[in-house]
């Protein structure tokens, strides 16, 4: 259930239900999402943008266990797993006063980051192919390999779902059988290509050994260089490497390497 699709009031209806009459134009009851999910899932998407009241109802359903249905003062108990998705960060939300604390805690037993499509771009080509395919159908389109270099070049600002637009617009403009450059959005122009001097080439650094290395011991390393470049300076880090700085932090989490100075000049 998509919590910002629609208004307060209906989307109260819509989650618990409602009796026949309750409101004007109530002509007939209606379960609601949590009892049709009833020993299953919900999916809350777009947490963030539930309404204070709703919020409080939200959290007397996960705390009790029972909905209040609309136009009925009898509680019916629900058994459902919930799940909550937002692209809003919940705790700016909290200090702003918009987003209850308690549900918050409530909500975050397991927290799940998805990180944004520029932060892995191997799958660009995946989920490249799997657009092209579902879109054109019956047509048998080709993605010529440096199509798929400015792909992967391109830092995805809309992320998954820009991608699938780009496909969308690649199968448009082409009439044949091979996907274009020229068809790409003015965006990709104007987008910041990486750099590189004979210094950090790939041809001479790191020295690549004839029985191969690892893509991921390959990407540590790159990283670790860069912050004894920077001298620990995380952001200083980042703009070197050409990645925001919170991928960069996501990054040295999952390699585990120690952070050294931060946002100090």
């Amino acid at each position: 259930m998509n919590c910002a699709a629609m208004p307060a009031e209906l989307l109260e209806s819509e989650l618990f239900g409602h009796e026949k009459g309750a409101y004007t134009g109530a002509v007939r009851a209606r379960a609601g999402r949590f009892r049709k999910a009833e020993g299953g899932t919900l999916l809350l998407d777009e947490i963030g943008e539930m309404s204070p009241a709703l919020q409080s109802k939200l959290l007397r359903v996960l705390q009790e266990r029972v909905i209040d249905v609309v136009g009925s003062d009898q509680p019916v108990p629900v058994d459902v797993r919930v799940v909550a998705a937002t692209h809003q960060e919940l705790p700016k939300l909290i200090e702003a006063g918009t987003f209850r604390e308690d549900l918050y805690y409530r909500l975050n037993v397991v927290e799940l980051k998805v990180p944004p499509l520029r932060s892995h771009p191997e799958d660009i080509e995946l989920l490249a192919r799997h657009f092209l395919q579902r879109i054109a159908q019956d047509r048998d389109l080709v993605l010529p390999a440096e199509l798929l270099r400015e792909l992967r070049r391109y830092p995805w600002p809309g992320n998954v779902r820009e991608l699938e637009n780009v496909c969308e617009r690649l199968i448009i403009l082409n009439e044949g059988e091979s996907l274009r450059l020229r068809d790409l959005p003015p965006a990709f122009a104007a987008a910041p290509a990486a750099s590189a001097d004979a210094s950090t080439s790939l041809e001479t650094w790191p020295p690549f050994p004839p029985e191969g290395i690892s893509l991921i011991d390959l990407e540590r390393r790159v990283i670790e260089r860069a912050l004894e470049v920077k001298n620990g300076n995380i952001s200083q880090a980042a703009v070197f490497l050409h990645i925001p700085r919170h991928i960069l932090v996501y990054r040295l989490e999952k390699f585990g390497i120690r952070r050294g100075k931060t946002d100090r000049p």
